[in-house]
């Protein structure tokens, strides 16, 4: 049956994509994401043939056993593993493809509160770090990467990676010739800008306190703190008999 070939594929590809898992068996008592995915599964099928209440109870269920929140109506299309998991929230509308990677504190959120498209759509294959937030009725390119902690509000191009608050593109994976183009960094530039700028107006002070032609000696004497007093002659001599 075609749902047994989609559990061994999760299975396989949660094999494939994290080091730490030993074995199928392993994968299926004590991967959350796993156990979250498949759950869903089950709610996303009965919220389709439009049953009432119980695939919000098992999406309910399945965050009670895996803090992973999946709405039902959330639309998983292939493998998706959810790494760790703790505190990963999909919205109602949201799309994923498949072969997708989801870390820890993933939020794909809406901003709408219209009954509409109003959650992330993701292509085949992205990535998304740990803590990353998606949110509205974006798309993310088959391909891309989403790196930890980067809030994304606008679409994001095929095979780009994108980090920041708000997320901007640093690079693109050309998978033709498996190279990674790396675009100019804004933020990066703008420090270099201001550490320069800090290194003239203390040079700039340093001649306003030493301006040219002082004695270097004199500016070490200024430095150097004050020498004890010199004690008076005779003083702490023993006295003579």
């Amino acid at each position: 049956m075609p749902i047994w070939r989609d559990i061994r594929d999760d299975i396989r590809f949660v094999l494939d994509r994290d080091p730490a898992a030993v074995n199928p068996i392993e994968v299926i008592f004590l991967y959350p994401g796993f156990q979250a995915r498949e759950l869903h599964r089950l709610a996303h099928a009965l919220w389709r043939i439009h049953i009432p209440f119980l695939p919000r109870a098992l999406s309910h269920l399945s965050r009670f056993l895996t803090g992973i929140e999946i709405h039902p109506g959330a639309t998983l299309h292939g493998r998706c593993f959810i790494d760790h998991g703790m505190g990963v929230v999909i919205g109602e509308t949201t799309e994923i493809g498949d072969g997708c990677h989801l870390h820890q504190g993933v939020t794909l959120g809406g901003t709408s509160t219209q009954r509409t498209k109003r959650h992330p759509t993701l292509g085949n294959d992205v990535t998304v770090g740990a803590g990353a937030q998606v949110i509205g009725a974006v798309t993310v390119g088959t391909g891309a990467k989403i790196g930890a902690g980067s809030v994304v509000v606008g679409n994001v191009p095929e095979y780009a990676t994108v980090v920041g608050v708000p997320g901007h593109v640093v690079s693109f994976y050309d998978p033709g010739n498996e190279t990674v183009l790396r675009l100019p960094d804004p933020e990066h530039d703008r420090l270099e800008i201001l550490e320069q700028r800090v290194f003239e107006l203390e040079s700039r002070l340093t001649e306003h306190e030493y301006p040219a032609g002082h004695d270097a000696d004199a500016a070490a004497e200024d430095a150097a703190p004050a020498s004890a007093p010199e004690a008076p002659s005779g003083a702490g001599t023993p006295a003579a008999n």
